[in-house]
């Protein structure tokens, strides 16, 4: 029996451990893993492609060597095609990050109101978060950018090239998503620990920084992160707001770099991977505290 065991391959091993659910499983499983994977493999490969491998009719699925002409030219200042991507990287954090802080600031007393406090047309609030929520965000943009030029026009300041009127308009899409995924959350936290540091003197205010925080991390970190995304990877709102070169965002930049009259699939290739990695990493840093928080924010609601 053990001679037998030796004698056989790896094959013979893998079919003696699989029945049909397992292979069904892994094939399945590979499938997707690959329907994932192997886009973001392609555009992170391409960024290292010349014109010709991009072009040619067989597909190159190893790039030649590793060329960094496409990163050159979006980073380095000495490329004679340099495309000062750096400015639009800063530009996306300086949208991306102050509407993931002021969402999760906002959401947080609109989503505690709600699931602590009672008053009137409560109901009605919550359900209308929702239903702002179903609508796309393209229904939004003229009554958005209609209102804000009107108040701009009062006020004085000019609507569009202001990144601080992009980040209000990422806040009317984030917010309603906000508020329903803390408030589902805030809901399961026990209310018995609250009123007793009320009855021990502490205050409402003291009650959500000292107790209702803490608790909350994983959800504030889903919420930071959600809104994060949408903000860093928005195209549409930066589209119609933003003219000035100087102030695109990586989404836009990258649209301009593509419609060039000379197109360089490459450069566009580097200039995603150079937006997407980011957000991966974080996203793969923070996955435990995201799955925490979604699944505990959908116990009840």
């Amino acid at each position: 029996m053990q001679n037998d065991t030796k004698n056989m391959n790896f094959l013979d091993h893998l079919a003696r451990r699989m029945d049909w659910q397992k292979f069904l499983f892994a094939i399945t499983l590979t499938f997707f893993l690959t329907s994932i994977l192997f886009p973001f493999y392609w555009m992170v490969a391409s960024s290292f492609k010349t014109r010709a491998e991009i072009g040619g009719r067989e597909p190159v699925y190893v790039p030649g060597s590793l060329r960094l002409d496409a990163y050159q030219e979006l980073l380095d200042p000495n490329n004679p095609a340099y495309q000062d991507f750096g400015v639009n990287i800063l530009n996306t954090i300086k949208v991306s990050l102050p509407t993931a802080v002021i969402a999760v600031i906002l959401a947080v007393f609109g989503s505690y109101a709600i699931a602590r406090l009672k008053f009137r047309g409560k109901n009605f609030m919550v359900n209308a978060i929702l239903v702002v929520y179903l609508f796309p965000g393209i229904l939004l943009i003229i009554p958005l950018f209609s209102m804000l030029a009107r108040i701009g026009d009062s006020i004085g300041f000019d609507v569009q090239d202001n990144l601080g009127v992009l980040i209000f308009t990422y806040l009317a899409q984030t917010l309603p998503v906000a508020l329903y995924m803390l408030t589902n959350y805030f809901r399961t936290i026990p209310t018995e620990i609250e009123q007793a540091a009320l009855i021990d003197g502490c205050s409402r205010l003291e009650v959500i920084w000292r107790i209702t925080l803490p608790l909350a991390v994983p959800a504030l970190v889903s919420v930071a992160i959600y809104t994060l995304m949408i903000a860093w990877n928005e195209f549409l709102y930066a589209f119609v707001f933003l003219n000035s070169h100087d102030l695109f965002t990586m989404p836009i930049k990258i649209n301009t770099i593509w419609n060039d009259p000379s197109p360089r699939p490459n450069v566009v290739m580097a200039a995603s991977t150079i937006m997407t990695v980011p957000i991966m990493v974080l996203f793969l840093a923070l996955e435990k505290y995201l799955a925490e928080g979604l699944s505990a924010g959908g116990v009840k609601g």
